[in-house]
C-alpha cells in the first residue's frame, strides 16, 4: 500500500510518517499544496492524507482537481475545521473520510484501515496465502501445503484479520473488533493464547506460522519468508 501525505505542519507530518512507516506502509510526503497536487497526479497512490489549509494550493482545490481528473485514490482529510458544514463540503467534494485535529495516531490508523477495506470490498479475494499457508474464506479452510489445520472460530477470525492485512501491522484493538465486534474485547494475552494454539497446530503439520509481533504496535504476517 502506497500513501501520500500532504500536511504543512512538519511535526505532525513527521509523526504520521514515522508511525505509518513502522506499520509497514510506503509513503511519500510534502508540506506544499502545489507539490502535493503534482505528486498526486503523477503517481499512483492507494490513499492520500490531505490537510485543507496548505500553502500555494489549498486542500479542497487539490481534492476537486484529482476527482475531476478521475483519480481513484482514497482521500482522508485532516483538518482543524470542525464545523459540520466543513465536513459535509469535504465529503461531497469526494473525500472518503474527514478527521478533525487534534486526533490520536491510533484513530488515524483505524480510519486508514477502514478506508482501505472499503476499497477492497468489490474485489474477489477469497484466498490469502503466505509461506505455504492458505486461508480460504469461501470454504473456511486453513491449510499448510494442502494439509487441513483445524481452528476454532476465534482462531480462524484472528488469522483471517492478519492474513487479509497483507503484511501490514494490525493492532490489538483492530483484531479484537474483527473477532468479537465492538461490544466485547479480546485482551492481548487472549489473542496471544489463540496464536500460540495456531502455532502449535501448524508445527504439527510441519509448518511455522508466519505471524510476528511488532512490539508496541501489533501483529503482522511476515511475507518475506
Amino acid at each position: 500500500m502506497k500513501l501520500l501525505i500532504i500536511e504543512d505542519s512538519e511535526p505532525l507530518r513527521r509523526g504520521i510518517v514515522v508511525g505509518l512507516n513502522n506499520l509497514g506502509f510506503t509513503l511519500d510526503e510534502t508540506g506544499d499544496g502545489s507539490m502535493g497536487l503534482s505528486m498526486a497526479l503523477s503517481n499512483q497512490y492507494d490513499l492520500i492524507i490531505l490537510d485543507l489549509m496548505l500553502p500555494n494550493v489549498d486542500g479542497m482545490s487539490i481534492l476537486r482537481t484529482i476527482r475531476h481528473q478521475g483519480l481513484e485514490a482514497k482521500v482522508l482529510i485532516l483538518s482543524a475545521k470542525t464545523l459540520q458544514q466543513d465536513k459535509i463540503d469535504g465529503l461531497m467534494q469526494g473525500a472518503d473520510d474527514y478527521l478533525t485535529k487534534p486526533f490520536s495516531f491510533e484513530e488515524l490508523h483505524a480510519r486508514i484501515l477502514a478506508i482501505l477495506r472499503r476499497g477492497q470490498i468489490t474485489k474477489i479475494d477469497n484466498r490469502h496465502q503466505a509461506s505455504g499457508f492458505c486461508l480460504d474464506l469461501e470454504t473456511k479452510r486453513f491449510t499448510y501445503l494442502d494439509q487441513d489445520i483445524e481452528l476454532t472460530r476465534n482462531e480462524f477470525k484472528i488469522i483471517e484479520c492478519l492474513f487479509a492485512a497483507k503484511g501490514r501491522v494490525v493492532n490489538v484493538e483492530m483484531i479484537s473488533e474483527a473477532v468479537v465486534g465492538s461490544f466485547d474485547y479480546l485482551s492481548k494475552n487472549t489473542i496471544e493464547s489463540h496464536l500460540s494454539s495456531v502455532r502449535k497446530k501448524s508445527r504439527e503439520k510441519g509448518g511455522t506460522l508466519p505471524v510476528k509481533n511488532k512490539r508496541g504496535f501489533g501483529y503482522f504476517v511476515d511475507e518475506s519468508r
